[in-house]
């Protein structure tokens, strides 16, 4: 392919060309093969799902075209990483790998061990850069947020011009029947690919994000009124610093306007600003603890609920069909969409923890398969954190009934997504067991609840706060505390307008499970 060695950038969940300093760098080193892999086995784990894949192929034909706009297109092969690496190896000796570091699940994080060795043994340097927060190998939180906003500071990193590989096959993307997938409709997803990115950032900060602040808490709202870019940044179609570095330009324009409105819409880019940070915080715990995607962050919690859930629960509560309207409808939504605000999140995920006492492991892996923003580093901390098992966070047991009637007073978010009971009276709507129709209904064509919700939120608060009494437990959470808890940097976010101080919060405290620049936007 050429007289220089060949510089091989491995696209990861970086899928773009702007902002991407492994392609910047190794443009200046020589002929770039710009490479993604689609892995086989990968696809085969049990928080993988077609609907990922789905978004993700409409990504890579997207990066294609890009690519191919500054010089050479997207190569694509199906395999293993090492065996790919090798066969292009053997017909044009690698120079250097590039990439960006990932916080992915435990199959990625083994898989980059086997590329690492693959690169010393054939003395192919291996080059990776950070494209969060996430900082790699981290002594210690102090000072986590200063390094961030210091990161976020740094110039956007402009497309290089690449020089075209004439004699190398772009490769076909495989079709999610190609991987064994299961069919997995979501007829609302959002489309992927940066283009996509792009316009869904730009409507939010000067469109859409006005309510922002308010409008997130409810699935009435959410949809149109959060940002939305969660899953171009959970794929990299979008890099953390673009986003940031646009909130912060908005709200620099914002404060110096007088349009109609503008105290609603700064408050509005605040706090989404401030999910930015919350983004890379609960990323950096997986990244720092990798067993969080499998083991109770605090072990105390070992053997509480059952290791093995009970199917009938666990299919329930994942078809929608628990008998509590508002947490069904929630559920089939997310199922639909792909997508459900920060709030009804952490509602499924309570519901699924204490009101049928299922261990978080399942209902988990299930969220992750119907998130098209799954994001390993953030999910499974924040699961854990609904579920009470990280023992350093308040116990958040959500009423499903009451958080009904607050997010979705009228009954339309309930009535669109649970049909089956249409016949029931909208003062009974959250409630359909208390109509006095309930049994043309309950039992036909809607079930009756799987649980006593108030009785069972009373069990589950008894045995968690249970496991927290003790010494022991308060020095381990105490050691949890130091190693994952958040910290008061002291330095001002740059380009961002001063914010008045407040009460400083409950340690790790934040606004809310998933309250983050993912699901919560």
């Amino acid at each position: 392919m050429s007289g220089t060695a060949l510089q091989v950038v491995w696209f990861k969940r970086d899928l773009r060309i702007e902002d991407h300093a492994p392609l910047a760098r190794a443009a200046r080193r020589g002929p770039v093969l710009p490479l993604f892999v689609v892995e086989p086995d990968l696809w085969a784990q049990p928080d993988m799902s077609a609907r990922h894949y789905a978004f993700l192929t409409e990504c890579l034909r997207a990066l294609r075209e890009d690519l191919a706009a500054i010089g050479q297109p997207l190569v694509v092969r199906t395999g293993s990483v090492v065996e790919t690496l090798s066969h292009i190896h053997a017909s044009d000796p690698v120079g250097a790998l590039w990439s960006h570091e990932e916080t992915g699940n435990a199959w990625t994080y083994q898989r980059d061990l086997k590329v690492a060795a693959w690169c010393r043994e054939n003395g192919v340097p291996w080059h990776e850069d950070r494209q969060t927060g996430v900082i790699r190998r981290l002594g210690s939180r102090n000072g986590w947020a200063g390094r961030w906003d210091d990161f976020m500071a740094k110039p956007v990193i402009g497309a290089p011009v690449l020089r075209p590989l004439h004699d190398l096959e772009a490769g076909r993307i495989p079709s999610a029947n190609d991987l064994g997938l299961a069919p997995d409709p979501c007829e609302e997803r959002q489309p992927g690919g940066r283009c996509d990115g792009l316009g869904t950032l730009e409507s939010f900060l000067f469109h859409r994000g006005k309510p922002y602040q308010k409008a997130m808490s409810t699935p009435v709202t959410a949809f149109d009124a959060c940002s939305r870019v969660s899953p171009y940044l959970a794929w990299g179609c979008l890099s953390m610093r673009e986003v940031a570095q646009a909130a912060y330009a908005r709200q620099r324009e914002l404060k110096q306007s007088s349009e109609p409105g503008v105290t609603q819409w700064r408050a509005a880019m605040r706090s989404f600003s401030g999910r930015l940070h919350w983004h890379c915080h609960f990323v950096q715990k997986l990244e720092d603890e990798p067993r969080l995607e499998f083991e109770n962050l605090h072990r105390a919690y070992d053997g509480l609920r059952p290791s093995e859930p009970d199917p009938a629960r666990l299919a329930a509560w994942q078809a929608g069909e628990t008998g509590l309207p508002f947490v069904d409808a929630c559920m089939r939504a997310l199922t639909a969409t792909g997508w459900m605000n920060f709030r009804m999140r952490a509602m499924l995920v309570a519901v699924s923890s204490y009101h049928l006492w299922l261990d978080w492991r399942q209902p988990g892996l299930h969220l992750a398969r119907l998130f098209t923003d799954y994001e390993p580093g953030i999910h499974w901390p924040q699961v854990q954190m609904q579920s009470g098992t990280t023992g350093i966070n308040t116990v958040r047991i959500y009423n499903p009934v009451k958080q009904g009637r607050d997010q979705d007073p009228d009954g339309a978010f309930i009535r669109r997504w649970v049909p089956e009971l249409g016949e029931i009276d909208a003062r009974h709507l959250h409630e359909p067991w208390t109509a006095p129709n309930a049994g043309r209904v309950l039992g036909k064509r809607y079930p009756f609840p799987l649980v006593d919700h108030l009785s069972a939120a009373k069990d589950a608060r008894e045995k968690v706060w249970g496991v927290r009494k003790g010494a022991e437990f308060r020095s381990s959470a105490q050691s949890i505390q130091g190693k994952h808890g958040s910290r008061k940097s002291g330095i001002p976010m740059r380009g961002r307008e001063k914010t008045p101080r407040r009460k400083k919060p409950a340690p790790d405290a934040q606004p809310d499970l998933f309250d983050r620049i993912g699901p919560a936007s």
